[in-house]
C-alpha cells in the first residue's frame, strides 16, 4: 500500500481511505464543514493555495468530481490546468510517468487523477517528487476517497454520531468504487450497522466488505434504516454480467416512495450521481424531502477544498519559511 502521509504526519496523497486513521478523517470532515455555505450565500473563498498549481488528469467522463475539484482549487487561489487524457500525448503512446514528469517540470504541485485502470494513482504517487501530491478522483471500481468523505460529511450533518446508525448501501455494489470508499469511511467512523443490498449478479465477493450484513431483498435491507445510499448501475464496468431490463430492475430494486416508508421516518436518501431515474430511484424520491443528493454535490466542493488544503500544508509551510 502506498504511504500517504509525510514524515511529520501530515497528508501528502489521498489515493484511498484504506490505512488512514479516524482522527485524520474527522479532522478533514471538520475542516470541510467550515467551507460549507448556504446555496444563496457567496461561496467560501481563501488564498490558502496561492502559488499552488493543480492539474486535473481525467481519463474518464466526470461532471461532479471534476467540476468540484476545479472549483475547490480556484476558490482557494490555486492555478488550475485541465488535461483530457485522450487528447494528451498519452494517446500517442507516452507513458503515464512521462506525462507526470512533464507536468512536474512545469512546477505542478497537485495531480488529481481519474483512472479506469486499477493501481495507477498509487503507482504515480510512488514515483512523484516529494513536493507533489496525488489525489484520486476515482480509480476503476476500487476507490473514490473524496466521495467517501463527502458522503460521510453529509450523513454527519444530518445524523451527528455515527454509532447508532444503520446505513443501507443499495444497488450495483460489486462494480462501485463509491460503495467501497463509503464503506471504509463509515467503518472508520464507527457506524453501528452497514447493510449491503444487491441483485445476485451485483453482490461483491464474500471476502469484500467485511462486517457488513448482506441482503437480497430491498424491503428487508432498508427496513428501519437511517440512511439509504442508492448506487448507479455501473454498465461501463461490466464485462459478462447481464443487466436486467430497466422495468424489471425498478420493479424489484428501485427505491419508490412506498418502499421508503419502510425506513425510519427521518431517513435520508443519497445517490452519488449520475442517476438512472426510473431504474434505481423514483424521481419522487430523488427530488423529495428526504433526498440529500444535491447537498452531497455541494459538500463535494467543501471536502475537496479541505483535502487540497491538507495535502499542500507541508509544502506551503516550507515555501513560506524559505
Amino acid at each position: 500500500m502506498i504511504e500517504q502521509l509525510n514524515p511529520d504526519g501530515t497528508l501528502q496523497h489521498l489515493v484511498t481511505l484504506e490505512g488512514l486513521q479516524r482522527p485524520l478523517i474527522e479532522q478533514l470532515l471538520e475542516r470541510a464543514q467550515t467551507f460549507v455555505r448556504p446555496l444563496d450565500a457567496p461561496s467560501s473563498r481563501s488564498t490558502a493555495l496561492a502559488g499552488v498549481t493543480v492539474a486535473n488528469l481525467f481519463g474518464e467522463a466526470s461532471t461532479r468530481t471534476r467540476g468540484s475539484f476545479e472549483l475547490a482549487a480556484r476558490r482557494m487561489g490555486a492555478e488550475v490546468i485541465n488535461l483530457e487524457l485522450h487528447l494528451s500525448s498519452r494517446s500517442k503512446g507516452e507513458t503515464i510517468l512521462d506525462t507526470v514528469y512533464t507536468l512536474q517540470s512545469m512546477q505542478i504541485d497537485v495531480l488529481i487523477m481519474r483512472e479506469t485502470e486499477p493501481g495507477v494513482p498509487g503507482f504515480v504517487a510512488g514515483h512523484v517528487s516529494s513536493h507533489v501530491s496525488v489525489l484520486s478522483a476515482g480509480e476503476a471500481h476500487l476507490s473514490h476517497p473524496t466521495q467517501g468523505l463527502l458522503d460521510a460529511l453529509t450523513i454527519r450533518q444530518h445524523k451527528g454520531n455515527f454509532g447508532p446508525l444503520t446505513v443501507a448501501i443499495v444497488g450495483d455494489v460489486a462494480h462501485s468504487r463509491v460503495a467501497r470508499s463509503a464503506w471504509r469511511a463509515l467503518t472508520l467512523l464507527g457506524t453501528g450497522e452497514v447493510r449491503l443490498m444487491a441483485p445476485p449478479a451485483f453482490m461483491p465477493e464474500p471476502e469484500e466488505f467485511p462486517g457488513c450484513k448482506r441482503f437480497n431483498s430491498l424491503d428487508d435491507a432498508i427496513a428501519g434504516a437511517d440512511v439509504i445510499m442508492m448506487l448507479r448501475i455501473q454498465k461501463e464496468r461490466m464485462a459478462e454480467t447481464s443487466v436486467p431490463a430497466a422495468a424489471d430492475y425498478f420493479a424489484e430494486y428501485g427505491l419508490t416512495p412506498q418502499r421508503l416508508k419502510l425506513a425510519r421516518p427521518d431517513a435520508i436518501v443519497m445517490h452519488p450521481g449520475p442517476m438512472n431515474r426510473g431504474i434505481e430511484i423514483d424521481s419522487a424520491v430523488a427530488d423529495g424531502p428526504q433526498s440529500v443528493i444535491l447537498q452531497q454535490v455541494s459538500n463535494g466542493v467543501a471536502v475537496r477544498m479541505a483535502v487540497l488544503e491538507a495535502v499542500t500544508e507541508r509544502v506551503r509551510r516550507l515555501r513560506q519559511g524559505a
